[in-house]
Parts: structure tokens; C-alpha cells; sequence
């Protein structure tokens, strides 16, 4: 006769295997249903490399390719499919996958709508769309990921509004919905994503205000080009000292920036503000955002003097300062040239279709030997041309067209053997065009 201890280790040990088994028996049919979801997906492909060849039944799922599980339950974690050439339409099947953290399906030529069946996915941390045929509108349910730190359905053909729901993505850090055709205002609600480090919806038909994005107050990135924004910018916006890039570009502001903007944004690296309507002076606080590498004002309505300390911008390598109003007819208004002789890394500058003044001054020879474009054109600007200018010889374009320099042509000019074009037509030039610039395109000077 058993004793009770031994009827009792007996019932446990039972218990203990029967538990094993049910446990076993739920993760394998939870898997299955993994399996079966990108079977589903895999129906909807057109994969031309063979890519989803692996996705059968003579393999663990967890081996196919672009598939990853993860450890403890071998659960599909991430779905990796970039760059793969792959086309047709994203299986609703794709919300089954319950344990997804990641999808990354860019650069292929997927169609059709985004399955607003992803909004199940409460684990998803990355959804990355980049680069498809994508048509349709963003999900208004991808709210209830609200796990998602990227959000990247940029470069696809999206219309309609960006959902107010997204604004509940409090832990979302990148939001890349640019170059679709997304229309409506900002919504408010993108005021609360204060985790946000990157926002780029630029290349779309958004318009309005942008006064909620003042309270993303850690970004980093901060691209709205190419829209039909209007106003003025709110200057909070240039008190985000984290900011290190600001593309304002072809839209429909208004207004001046701040004259304390390049001292609350120390960490700027790049400016764009051009295309637009902006008008008063260039900021001189500029000087103190040593970080800056692109200064892009062109296409507005600056004006005045420029005062700007170019020498303390050792990273600087393009600055467009085109097509607007500067110049103020007084002495030495072209002296900033001076001090962009301390940035080595310049490589373009361009301050034609302005108003300067005065005599062109010889350190223009003196740029960074790895300045590629000068434009220079439709000033007033006299003097004569450098023969030293020969020293700048990574240049490949030079205008400086409808100005009143006088003097000759230098032919050291013709050392210049990257130069492609150059613009020297509506000066006071004399003399004969030199020998040496037989086989550049020289467009036509007023020659004495």
C-alpha cells in the first residue's frame, strides 16, 4: 500500500507534466497562428528575388528569411523585408502577429493601403514604410500602438490628414511622413508628443500655423519644407536649444527671426528659411552658433547690412544669402567676404540678386581651396577681378554677371581647370577675352 507521500508526489509529478503539456501545446498553437499570418502575407507579395522562397513548411519560421523571434517564446518579433524589390499588397493578417516590436518593409514597391489591422499590434515599437507605393490614408488606429517610438510612412502616395490620434503616442520620437500628399493643418495634438526628436512632413500640402510644434520642446530635426505654411514662426520654436537642424523652405511665412536666435540654438547646424517672405536683417547672434554648416536664406525679403562674425563658423560649407534685398550702399558692406576666408570647409556662396555696394574685395582669392560655387551676380559691385582668384581650384562655377567691375579679365582664371561656367556679361570689362578661357562656357561680357 503507497504511502500518502508517495500518492501525493506521485499526483504533483502528474499535475507538473500536464502543465508542460498545456503550456507546450498553447505556444506551439500560437506559433502556428504566426505562421499562418505571414503565409497569408507572403500570398499578397510579388517577390521577384525569391526573397520569401523560405517561407514553407521544411523550416521553423524562425529561420526564414527576414523573420525574427524572439528567445523565450518564439514568437515573431521583427519583420525585416527592406530593400528587397518586393511588390503588392500588405496582408490585413499582418495584426496577428501579436508579439511584433519591429516591421520594416522599405525601399520595395508595396501598393494599396496601409491595414489599419497594424493598430492591434500594442508591442509595436518601429513601423517603417519608407520609399513604397503606399496609397490611402494613415491609419487613425496606429493610436493604440502606444508603444511606437518610429513612425516612418514617408515617400509613398498618402492623402488625407495626419490623424489627432497620433498625438497619443507619447513615447514617439521619430515621425517621417514627408514627400506623400497629405493635406489639412497641423493637428493640436502633435503638441503632446514630447518624446519627439525628429518631425519631417516636409514635401507635402499642409498649411496654417505651426504654433503646436512649440512644445516639442527635445527635437532635434524640425523639417516642414516645401508646404503652404503661413504666419509668422512662433519664437519659442527658437528657444528648442536642442534643435540642430530647422528647414523652413518654400512656404509662406512671414515675419523676422529673432535677433537672439543664434544664442538659444547652440546646437544649429543647419538654417533654411529661404523661400519664403521673411524681411529685416540677417541675425548677427548668428556668430555664436558655431555648430552651423548650411545657412540658406535665399528667396526672401532680407535686408540691411550683413554683420554676421563668419570667421567663428569653422564648420561652415554652404551659404546662400541670394535673391533678397541686402546691401546698404555704405563702405565696406562686403567685408563679411573677409571673414569667410576662416571657413575651410566652405564649398558654395551665394549672395547674387542683392543690393551691395562697393569695391570687390581681393580676399575673395583668399576662400577655402575647396569652394566649389561662387554667385556673385546682379550687384553693384566694383573694383576689379583678382589674378589671384586662380588659388580657388576646386571652383567649378563663377558668376558674377550685371555688376560694374572694370579692369581685364586675368587670365590666370584659365588655371582654373575644374571651372564649367562662368558668368562675367554686363560689367565695364576691357580688353580681350584670354586665350586660356577658350574652352569654358563664357557667357558674354561688355568688352572695351
Amino acid at each position: 500500500m503507497l504511502s500518502s507521500i508517495s500518492i501525493f508526489c506521485c499526483l504533483a509529478t502528474l499535475s507538473l507534466s500536464l502543465l508542460l503539456h498545456s503550456h507546450k501545446t498553447i505556444c506551439a498553437n500560437s506559433n502556428e497562428t504566426d505562421r499562418l499570418a505571414l503565409l497569408a502575407i507572403k500570398s499578397q507579395l510579388h517577390d521577384p528575388l525569391g526573397v520569401t522562397s523560405s517561407w514553407n513548411n521544411s523550416m521553423n519560421l524562425c529561420q526564414w528569411t527576414g523573420v525574427i523571434c524572439g528567445r523565450r517564446h518564439q514568437r515573431v518579433t521583427r519583420l525585416d523585408l527592406r530593400n528587397q524589390s518586393i511588390g503588392g499588397t500588405l496582408s490585413p493578417y499582418v495584426g496577428n502577429l501579436s508579439f511584433l516590436r519591429y516591421i520594416n518593409l522599405a525601399n520595395n514597391g508595396f501598393l494599396g493601403e496601409i491595414p489599419p489591422q497594424i493598430g492591434r499590434q500594442d508591442m509595436l515599437e518601429g513601423l517603417v514604410l519608407s520609399n513604397n507605393s503606399f496609397s490611402g490614408t494613415i491609419p487613425t488606429n496606429l493610436s493604440r500602438c502606444s508603444n511606437l517610438i518610429e513612425l516612418s510612412v514617408d515617400t509613398n502616395y498618402l492623402v488625407g490628414e495626419i490623424p489627432a490620434a497620433i498625438g497619443s503616442l507619447f513615447k514617439l520620437e521619430r515621425l517621417f511622413i514627408f514627400h506623400n500628399h497629405i493635406t489639412g493643418q497641423l493637428p493640436a495634438s502633435i503638441g503632446n508628443l514630447s518624446s519627439l526628436l525628429a518631425f519631417d512632413v516636409r514635401e507635402n500640402i499642409l498649411w496654417g500655423r505651426i504654433d503646436s510644434l512649440v512644445q516639442l520642446r527635445n527635437l532635434l530635426l524640425l523639417d516642414i519644407a516645401f508646404n503652404h505654411f503661413s504666419g509668422t514662426i512662433p519664437p519659442p520654436i527658437f528657444n528648442i536649444s536642442s534643435l540642430e537642424v530647422i528647414s523652413l523652405s518654400e512656404n509662406r511665412f512671414t515675419g523676422s527671426l529673432p535677433v537672439d536666435t543664434g544664442v538659444n540654438l547652440p546646437n544649429l547646424r543647419q538654417l533654411s528659411p529661404n523661400g519664403n517672405n521673411f524681411t529685416g536683417s540677417i541675425p548677427v547672434s548668428l556668430s555664436n552658433a558655431s555648430r552651423l554648416e548650411m545657412i540658406e536664406f535665399s528667396r526672401n525679403q532680407f535686408g540691411g547690412r550683413v554683420s554676421v562674425d563668419f570667421s567663428r563658423l569653422k564648420n561652415l560649407s554652404w551659404l546662400n544669402m541670394g535673391i533678397n534685398n541686402l546691401g546698404t550702399g555704405t563702405a565696406n558692406e562686403l567685408d563679411f567676404i573677409n571673414l569667410l576666408t576662416n571657413c575651410s570647409k566652405l564649398e558654395r556662396l551665394y549672395f547674387n540678386r542683392n543690393r551691395f555696394e562697393g569695391e570687390l574685395p581681393h580676399s575673395v582669392a583668399n576662400l577655402s581651396s575647396t569652394i566649389k560655387q561662387i554667385a556673385m551676380g546682379r550687384n553693384r559691385i566694383s573694383g576689379t577681378i583678382p589674378p589671384e582668384i586662380r588659388k580657388l581650384v576646386s571652383l567649378n562655377w563663377l558668376t558674377i554677371d550685371r555688376n560694374q567691375l572694370t579692369g581685364t579679365i586675368p587670365p590666370e582664371i584659365g588655371e582654373l581647370k575644374n571651372l564649367q561656367l562662368i558668368n562675367l556679361g554686363g560689367n565695364i570689362l576691357q580688353g580681350s577675352i584670354p586665350s586660356s578661357l577658350g574652352h569654358y562656357t563664357l557667357l558674354p561680357s561688355k568688352l572695351q
